[in-house]
């Protein structure tokens, strides 16, 4: 049976890709952080089918020990300090997590086992001021904000191993991909779960910031199986895991309410505090070389995808809420 360690296993990407692996037969573990708020509340289904380890991506010495215990043969990098407002509030410790936390999961690989496949989550956000449209593997970075210089960082060093050491190392240069289980401060779930309070009569209006701002979202589940390709390939690479589709703020918006029959203009405000000190304005992926080498592509459509996420709102604040068949 082959095992896997997965690092950020509590969060959206990590529970999509655990259940993914317990399907495919993999033995799954999975590294969290001992806090005095641990939430589990994405992977509770599957607890007694994983098992948990206590470590610290800021502390190399666990790290280590973990690996050493598990032994994997794939090791998936999913956990950072992920939300890009919050690290600009705590760009420090966002650069020892997202940045510096790659290299001490790379170092654990090169001293106990070079042999296990390493999959480092990269991120559109590296692009940021982006340099052409859209955006494929050699798109040159030009990173916006502590979390983007911090992913580039994690790239490049991932990179470097490789090179290095003649690891198999990859990287997902994965753009926006949500999902029902998304955190709240995330702008996708933020609009889904305000749209179905609204609908219910639990909250009179949704505050959100740059309605222009562009990305390319797709559904976390399909991004998972994209990074499970990346590690079955007989030679480790990069790519870009994209729809190629863009849409605003405001086009998510204006789907999220209209899927529960209601106009956004009469409960959207945009607040100015909302606007992030440096904006990414346009990201869209070019997957090309996914669909290729991988044979990847996407199967959840945007519509879809938002409808899916208000609808599970709606469910999970009136149970047995269904939203009206799509014409």
């Amino acid at each position: 049976m082959k095992s896997a360690l997965i690092t950020g296993i509590t969060g959206q990407d990590g529970s999509y890709l655990a259940e993914f692996l317990l399907d495919k037969g993999y033995a799954v573990h999975g590294i969290v952080r001992r806090s005095s708020t641990e939430n589990f509340e994405r992977i509770s289904h599957l607890t007694d089918r994983i098992t948990l380890h206590q470590a610290d991506l800021l502390d190399q010495l666990s790290i280590v020990d973990v690996v050493k215990a598990v032994r994997p043969k794939e090791i998936y990098n999913l956990a950072a300090m992920s939300f890009v407002p919050t690290s600009w509030k705590q760009p420090v410790l966002t650069g020892e997590f997202t940045a510096i936390g790659v290299t001490r999961m790379l170092e654990a690989v090169r001293l106990i086992d070079p042999t296990i496949r390493f999959y480092q989550a990269s991120s559109s956000e590296m692009f940021g001021k982006v340099v052409e449209v859209p955006q494929r593997e050699a798109t040159p970075f030009y990173p916006r904000s502590p979390y983007g210089v911090a992913k580039v960082y994690g790239h490049f060093i991932t990179v470097n191993y490789r090179e290095s050491y003649d690891l198999f190392c990859c990287s997902g240069i994965l753009f926006n991909h949500e999902s029902p289980r998304r955190g709240k401060e995330f702008v996708t779930r933020k609009v889904t779960d305000a749209v179905a309070r609204i609908r219910l009569g639990m909250q009179s209006e949704l505050r959100l910031g740059n309605l222009d701002a562009r990305r390319d979202w797709g559904f976390a589940g399909d991004y998972v199986r994209a990074m499970w390709l990346m590690l079955q390939q007989d030679e480790p690479d990069d790519y870009v895991i994209a729809t190629g589709a863009t849409h605003s703020v405001r086009e998510l918006v204006e789907e999220a309410f209209g899927a529960v029959g209601l106009d956004y203009r009469k409960y959207v405000v945009v607040d100015p505090a909302l606007y992030r000190p440096a904006e990414v304005d346009l990201l869209i992926g070019d997957a090309s070389k996914a669909r290729e080498k991988l044979g990847w592509a996407p199967e959840m459509t945007f519509r879809s995808l938002v409808r899916h996420m208000v609808e599970r709102d709606l469910d999970r604040l009136s149970p047995g809420y269904r939203l009206a068949k799509a014409g």
